[in-house]
């Protein structure tokens, strides 16, 4: 299966006050490789602090790298090149409603990103903003409400019609299904599934719900104090979970679903 996204050897340092004068190195990610190919998600797992976020951080460009190279469809991505990572490597968040600004319409947030990253003129952005609004469950006319008019899957929608925009080719779910209940949530595991395999998108999920890994991701990476534990295909490492800290995480989630 060809690879899509390669991540080679990353990992992230940080430099902290420690005295007066002297600073202490900080490994927030240990070196690490994985790979990605088109239409399959890879779920990214562990406990608060584990490195998830640093991850997705170093993924979109929002953090230079320590060490390490990312490549797409076998082309260096620099961390420099912020138009390059906008347009290819996209992120959706678990509240949506803070990242939708409330004083501009759904055509404006649209809009922003084919203003900053293409040539279209103004009626080719406008066809394509209603296009993707139909393509996310929404309806064209929408194009012109505000954000507080929306209810919470709504506005996730929107969140995944200006990811989507772009035509991107990876998008990172940060804990983007998490604030969401059980019936909407299984409508939009169902329309990112869709999207997968009508873009050939890659996904990387970021998620504490074991059971949204389960049912929506291929592969799963287990992260301890930015380090990988584990690693391997979903229901091979749900089943039968060989580092003690991945054992830990499932049989945790198992006991609060007995006990809700």
């Amino acid at each position: 299966m060809t690879c899509l996204l390669e991540v080679s050897n990353l990992s992230k340092n940080y430099q902290i006050a420690k005295f007066p004068f002297k600073r202490q190195t900080v490994a927030a990610l240990e070196p690490m490789s994985f790979e990605i190919p088109a239409h399959k998600t890879l779920a990214i797992i562990g406990e608060t602090g584990s490195g998830k976020s640093t991850l997705a951080k170093l993924l979109v460009g929002a953090e230079k790298p320590t060490t390490g190279k990312i490549k797409l469809n076998g082309q260096m991505l620099y961390h420099g090149n912020f138009k390059q990572r906008c347009q290819h490597i996209r992120m959706i968040f678990q509240d949506s409603g803070t990242t939708l600004n409330p004083s501009l319409t759904i055509h404006q947030l649209l809009d922003e990103p084919l203003l900053l990253n293409t040539d279209l003129d103004e009626e080719q952005r406008a066809a394509l903003i209603r296009e993707t609004l139909q393509k996310v469950g929404l309806l064209a006319e929408h194009m012109n409400f505000y954000p507080h008019m929306f209810s919470g899957g709504q506005k996730q929608r929107i969140s995944l019609a200006r990811a989507i925009i772009l035509k991107p080719q990876v998008i990172i779910l940060d804990e983007a299904l998490a604030a969401l209940d059980p019936s909407l949530r299984s409508q939009m595991i169902n329309l990112l599934l869709d999207l997968q395999q009508q873009m050939g998108l890659a996904f990387v999920l970021i998620s504490h719900n074991l059971g949204i890994v389960r049912h929506f991701s291929d592969y799963m990476m287990v992260l301890c104090k930015g380090q990988v534990v584990e690693m391997g295909n979903t229901l091979d490492v749900l089943k039968k979970p060989k580092h003690k800290y991945t054992k830990k995480l499932i049989m945790s989630q198992h006991f609060q679903l007995l006990n809700r």
